[in-house]
């Protein structure tokens, strides 16, 4: 490696001017990137609900479904606001009052399940369906397009409402704070290095690694809003690390080779990707183990941030070299003293308490892992959204004004007896929590006789084989209440028909929670047995990686068990998603200390000792690398009014200074309390002299 490090110095300029004219395609592929802001879109495509979402759209010509509040207008008026949604493009149909017959005839000669349902104090529902899925680019410029001619008087309540709602506040939010990011991190870098100058050159690398990565996403195709909001502070915070090591290997060689600075940066290169590839290795196989998710999210995430992680070990031993050595002077002239002082007597104090520190690990372990496995999460993907949205205004006012809340669809046999359809119906609007259940045969009451109903309104609710059925819940999506109903909802519809679906939003969520569910498992699952297998090879050891695992584990059932203890709820997401992240981003700090500890013991070191030298020279590496990942994220934590996002932030944020913590406390007790057997089986360490422990006044 020493040879391409040496051609990189020689090529410096050429590099840096490639890497630069490489940032055109990359903003035209991010910019050409769709993000897909509907989370319930990664739901495996063989269940019954995604299925049913296929039919709706391929047979019917339908995809979302929104409900729309009118409040304080005339008959006239309501007709005039259904035509001008009916020409939006993007809207397949509109149902009303009109849709059933028309509006000179009196309202009461409607049947009663129907007026019950559809007016009430003043206001009235009309149903929208739209020609496209939920998030599709169409049904987002549809609900825009919507608000704009039908006025304050008028609220649209659906889930591609929220994701519309989210799509404005993401696009608003992540520039903002991936500014506050690289503000944070350039004060903690600039703070505990040794130059005011180094930790832009720092951003500027892995901000041209960042758009390296975010332009090949153009070749997924698609990628979740999640992802694009994460990818950017996740990868400057994994990927800092790297900078930081190539700048002190930089350092470290100018001594070995005086005057020569090219030379000292080539060895520092090579240094840096022997040591930058294995370490890098962990964080890869976090990322990739969420790629075993059914919950296709985390494949999305997973691909895109492994990604990350291969664009900012590339561009620290190519771009980064490049800049420091053109900019050499300039960064010479801002240099200052670190702060960081020297940590021998901490070193030392750790090493001497380590008994304390084993009762502290000892202590908190049970409350921890309690808190971990008790903490609440939750689905509901629009319950934490700030208040001011226009999708949350309208959800507030459908479930105030209607008693509504959950919208359910049913397909099921066209050919379907009116009796059976009429029986199904009944059957389901008996179930506890529905609103009403409303059909082509609820519709058909005695004073109506079918040759009434008009060929858009039948063409609207049967097609293609099927026919459609509305049902409208009491209860929020995601509660207990409304999964119990979905449940109950599937066994009369199945009763009638084997074949039919219940979908919508909520049948969808009741699926996502039993998903996840069973995702969280696996994930953790494959993260902690790779991490496991790299570290196990990395030291030809049995015991050490149990030892590291089970600290950083220990750092992840802290900062997971807390929200428990807070009485907070977390985003489903982030019970999957943080863990396997820690993991394998936080390891390192572990892996750092010990690597130390494993080659003083193979000098012929006491164990103290040799765990003393490790804490000695690693903390400040460990410190600083924590800080840098904790201000890339606990800013976004902060600022984002997206929960989803905010939440996730703030755990990475605080799981970093725990996964610190525990590092420079817990890891060196474990590793003076477990040397015998890491000595036993670690290869190259069964015939180091075990030497007593020596005294406190050593």
């Amino acid at each position: 490696m020493i040879k391409a490090g040496k051609k990189i110095v020689k090529h410096k300029m050429m590099i840096l001017i490639i890497g630069i004219l490489l940032l055109i395609p990359s903003a035209l592929g991010y910019l050409d990137t769709r993000v897909n802001y509907d989370i319930l879109y990664y739901l495996p495509d063989n269940i019954d609900t995604m299925k049913g979402q296929e039919i709706l759209k391929d047979d019917f010509g339908k995809g979302a479904f929104a409900m729309e509040v009118v409040e304080g207008m005339t008959t006239k008026e309501v007709s005039d606001v259904k035509k001008k949604i009916e020409q939006v493009d993007g809207v397949a149909d509109v149902i009303w009052y009109d849709s059933v017959m028309d509006t000179s005839i009196p309202i009461s000669a409607l049947p009663s399940e129907f007026t019950d349902v559809f007016y009430k104090d003043g206001a009235t529902l009309m149903a929208i369906f739209f020609d496209d899925t939920t998030s599709a680019d169409s049904t987002i410029d549809a609900i825009g397009e919507i608000r704009k001619v039908t006025g304050k008087q008028c609220f649209l309540s659906s889930m591609s409402s929220v994701v519309t709602d989210i799509k404005n506040l993401a696009e608003k939010e992540t520039p903002i704070y991936v500014l506050i990011a690289v503000i944070l991190c350039c004060i903690i870098l600039a703070t505990f290095m040794d130059s005011w100058l180094l930790p832009v050159f720092f951003m500027i690398s892995i901000g041209m690694a960042i758009l390296y990565n975010m332009g090949t996403n153009y070749f997924l195709g698609e990628i979740s809003y999640i992802t694009k909001a994460l990818s950017a502070v996740l990868q400057l915070g994994v990927t800092m690390d790297y900078s930081i090591f190539l700048w002190h290997s930089y350092q470290e060689n100018q001594q070995r080779f005086p005057g020569d600075k090219n030379r000292a940066m080539a060895h520092a290169i090579s240094n840096t990707f022997s040591s930058v590839v294995g370490s890098s290795t962990t964080t890869v196989a976090g990322f990739i183990a969420l790629c075993f998710m059914s919950f296709t999210l985390g494949k999305d995430l997973g691909i895109v941030m492994a990604k990350g992680v291969v664009c900012g070990v590339l561009s620290c031993v190519t771009i980064l070299p490049s800049i420091l050595l053109i900019f050499d002077k300039a960064i010479e002239k801002t240099m200052h003293r670190p702060i960081m002082p020297d940590m021998q007597k901490p070193a030392k104090w750790i090493t001497r308490h380590f008994k304390v520190f084993v009762l502290i690990f000892l202590v908190i372990l049970v409350p921890a892992f309690f808190g971990y496995t008790k903490a609440e999460v939750y689905y509901n993907l629009d319950a934490t959204l700030p208040k001011y949205l226009d999708s949350i205004k309208a959800n507030e006012k459908l479930a105030d004004t209607f008693d509504m809340n959950a919208t359910h669809m049913v397909l099921t046999d066209a050919d379907m007896s009116s009796k059976d359809a009429k029986a199904m119906l009944d059957e389901m609007s008996d179930v506890k929590g529905v609103k009403f259940a409303l059909g082509m045969d609820s519709l058909l009451g005695s004073s109506i006789p079918r040759s009434v109903i008009p060929e858009e309104l039948s063409s609207t609710l049967k097609s293609g084989g099927w026919q459609l059925m509305l049902i409208q819940s009491e209860y929020k999506t995601a509660t207990n209440e409304v999964n119990e109903q979905c449940t109950e909802l599937n066994k009369i519809i199945k009763k009638y028909d084997n074949n039919a679906m219940l979908i919508g939003e909520a049948p969808c969520t009741k699926d996502l929670i039993t998903i996840t569910d069973k995702d969280f498992k696996v994930v953790s699952a494959i993260s902690i047995i790779a991490v496991f297998l790299i570290i196990a090879f990395v030291f030809k050891s049995v015991s050490l990686p149990v030892i590291l695992v089970s600290v950083i584990e220990f750092a992840i059932f802290i900062n997971l068990g807390i929200p428990y203890y807070t009485g907070t709820k977390m985003p489903f997401i982030a019970s999957i998603v943080i863990g396997t992240i820690q993991l394998g981003a936080t390891v390192d700090y572990a892996i750092l200390m010990t690597t130390r500890y494993k080659k003083e013991r193979c000098k012929g070191r006491e164990k103290c000792e040799a765990v003393q030298i490790a804490v000695q020279t690693s903390i400040s590496s460990v410190i600083v690398s924590a800080l840098g990942f904790f201000a890339a994220t606990f800013g976004v934590g902060l600022y984002s009014d997206i929960d989803m996002i905010s939440a996730l932030c703030t755990l990475m944020a605080r799981g970093a200074i725990i996964s610190m913590f525990v590092v420079i406390f817990i890891l060196p007790s474990m590793l003076i309390v477990f040397d015998r057997l890491i000595c036993a089986t670690t290869k190259g360490m069964k015939n180091v002299t075990l030497m007593k422990q020596p005294s406190a006044n050593n």
